[in-house]
């Protein structure tokens, strides 16, 4: 029997964890793991889609963020912020790739959104981390290596 409301659990841990909101995902997914009630491929499918949501979410407020820069409230300062940029036009698209890495990989979404990564490109380099990472915490819970 499905237990939707342990995906929806999932579902919404992952997508706020892949957001600048404080979260973590990997817990609940081991959690469920462990109890053996839900398919491990399906828990895999659903952390990682709302993940990927999550950056693509990031990815958005990247790209209308910048126009507020120069606004007293705006949270990076423009030391801050141009030091971003820099840092992602030297390692360019290939750093979303490690989008999964705390703290660092949450901002590095919006940065590239600032940095106008076309859609299609950060969705396919962000999903390989994600999904690479929640097959890694998977294989290790439940012992396949």
């Amino acid at each position: 029997m499905i237990d939707i409301a342990a995906y929806i659990g999932l579902f919404c841990s992952a997508l706020i964890a892949a957001t600048l909101l404080p979260m973590q995902s990997e817990t609940v997914l081991v959690g469920l793991l462990i109890t053996g009630k839900q398919s491990p491929v399906l828990l895999i499918a659903v952390a990682s889609l709302g993940n990927i949501l999550g950056a693509i979410a990031n990815w958005l407020m990247g790209i209308g963020v910048a126009r507020f820069k120069d606004r007293s409230w705006f949270p990076a300062k423009g030391a801050v912020l141009e030091r971003a940029q820099n840092w992602y036009s030297r390692y360019g698209k290939w750093s979303l790739l490690f989008s999964w890495l705390p703290v660092v990989g949450d901002p590095l979404t919006v940065v590239a959104g600032i940095m106008r990564e076309p859609l299609r490109t950060f969705i396919v380099l962000v999903a390989i981390g994600k999904i690479a990472r929640y097959l890694f915490i998977a294989a290790v819970t439940l012992k396949v290596f």
